[in-house]
């Protein structure tokens, strides 16, 4: 059971839903809230998870699926209601589910009342919530940013003669956090959901909403990249000074003030690729008060090679503070699926891995499945992102709905598949919830195993992480130890056969191919290829 000495988030595993594709319940093809609660039943029981993360169903226009917000403080009729959401927070918490939401600090929908306010005249009582500047005397924007988009990050408005600034599409433009106002209207919206009974936040791109006031331009880039991904135009610059301003940080400490002062606890998660350690670690405060936990990525940015994961975990656990609290994740909705960057076989090995690791783990919809990317063809893209700026980095062939069972619509919705807002994958006859349910060796059965045993465990609760330096070169072998438990975990980066010498012997506790549960070790633990297990020594 978990150790009371431990938050919630720290013992327990958060699964993230992606809204449009979990369930539809009312036939139009796009998931909704009812549809989540109608699932809250596999989520604690069948699959075991302990917190979902809810992304974005506040009203919107859609430009980016919700993360251009026009009201914080409602939910999207495509979703359905607030008093559905209230409905869900109850339910969930009826069944000891958690529920995390979105929070976007960075910028608005260009629909959201403010920013009309803002746009229609300079002299708007809500000009300033917004980065309005005047061009250069060439008129020309005021500096060379870069939109993540693709394009410039500035968009003339040709009624009022001035530029405003936006990070990602212009129909986002950005929040101006240096004016009190926006971070007081910002900090309601946080007591809003809070008084509703969220559990916390996953805070959207957590460390842009901050930049540098004089608005310098950034420097070119000399490398190939700054991301886990080639980010076409976005690339060639080093982005110094439009996000990451120091002056964040006060502004956390203070929203973890707020958060900290609600009961029961909550918890606050910061999204940022960052993989410079020490400006990653920067986010937990320096007295461990300002975000809970900012979001580790690391795993996207790290060959799948058993000393490259290896070297990652290593140094993670060396740059962490003192009593800092790690994660990890492999999947979300803006990356292409594990599955399909390293394969089927180590999938499973990652499984083992993200659930055996000191800290908190994120799974993604579909993620205990082995969902794979779904090809979308152009004619039903729906991502910005591919549009706008380069075609590879379209996001649809990871938002692909959540396969039920093996109807036509996948019993995702009653409506017939050339509705659904994206479509289903080839294989999801095979790769759904009913299907999986009855194939004890099936992908969805290694996670719920994996789950039971983690929420069992002491050692993987709580205990520290010891890497194994004797293993062979295409293993990660590494111990967690509490109390008189002591738990060997020994993963197979290769698809051939492979030796590891154990410093006693135990009981094998877990395979990967499901097939080896309670069969004793003594001293060499024989692994096949892309084979990960999870022993008890001494036992």
């Amino acid at each position: 059971m978990p150790d009371a000495r431990y938050a919630w988030w720290q013992t327990g595993v958060v699964y993230q839903i992606y809204p449009r594709s979990f369930k539809d319940t009312n036939g139009d093809g796009i998931g909704d809230l009812p549809g989540v609660i109608e699932k809250l039943d596999y989520l604690r029981e069948t699959l075991g998870v302990d917190a979902i993360w809810l992304s974005p169903f506040y009203p919107s226009p859609q430009a980016d699926f919700g993360y251009d917000v026009a009201d914080y403080c409602d939910v999207d009729p495509q979703f359905g209601t607030l008093e559905d959401f209230d409905r869900l927070v109850a339910a969930a918490h009826r069944r000891g589910l958690k529920l995390i939401v979105d929070f976007v600090p960075n910028h608005t929908s260009d629909q959201h009342r403010w920013f009309k306010e803002s746009r229609s005249a300079r002299t708007s009582p809500k000009r300033d919530w917004y980065v309005w500047r005047d061009p250069k005397p060439d008129g020309s924007p005021p500096n060379n940013w870069l939109s993540v988009f693709g394009g410039g990050a500035w968009e003339w408005d040709e009624s009022t003669e001035q530029f405003y600034l936006h990070s990602f599409l212009k129909e986002q433009p950005d929040l101006n956090w240096r004016n009190p106002e926006v971070k007081a209207a910002m900090f309601d919206v946080l007591r809003f959901w809070l008084a509703r009974g969220v559990d916390g936040f996953r805070i959207d791109v957590a460390h842009a909403f901050m930049k540098d006031p004089a608005l310098r331009d950034n420097p070119p880039n000399p490398h190939e990249g700054t991301f886990h991904k080639p980010m076409g135009e976005y690339d060639t610059q080093l982005h110094l000074y439009d996000k990451a301003h120091p002056d964040i940080h006060p502004i956390y400490r203070e929203i973890r003030r707020l958060i900290d002062s609600y009961d029961p606890p909550r918890v606050s998660i910061g999204e940022m690729h960052i993989y410079d350690w020490e400006k990653w670690v920067r986010y937990y405060g320096e007295d461990l008060d300002e975000l809970h936990m900012p979001f580790n990525f690391a795993l996207l940015n790290t060959a799948w090679e058993a000393a490259a994961v290896r070297a990652t975990v290593d140094a993670l656990e060396a740059a962490l503070p003192e009593g800092a609290w790690p994660n990890y994740v492999l999947n979300n909705h803006d990356e292409t699926r594990f599955v399909t960057r390293e394969g089927a076989a180590q999938a499973r090995v990652a499984a083992v891995l993200l659930l055996t690791l000191r800290g908190t783990p994120t799974l993604y919809y579909g993620e205990e499945l082995g969902m794979a990317e779904v090809d979308v063809p152009r004619e039903r893209q729906q991502d910005p992102w591919g549009f706008r700026s380069l075609p590879e980095l379209t996001r649809d062939g990871c938002r692909t709905p959540m396969p039920w069972d093996a109807s036509r619509s996948a019993g995702f919705s009653d409506a017939p598949p050339e509705r659904l807002w994206l479509p289903l994958g080839d294989d999801y006859k095979t790769v759904n919830v009913e299907h999986e349910l009855r194939e004890p060796r099936s992908m969805l059965h290694l996670y719920r195993k994996l789950l039971a045993l983690r929420s069992e465990s002491p050692a993987l609760h709580q205990g520290p992480y010891c890497p194994i330096d004797e293993a062979p070169e295409d293993c990660f072998v590494f111990l967690r130890e509490a109390g008189d438990e002591k738990i060997l975990v020994a993963l197979n980066f290769s698809s051939d056969a492979q030796q590891v010498a154990l410093p006693t012997p135990g009981c094998l506790l877990l395979s990967s191919h499901l097939d080896r549960d309670e069969e004793k070790v003594e001293d060499t633990l024989t692994l096949r290829g892309h084979e990960a297990v999870v022993v008890r020594l001494g036992g």
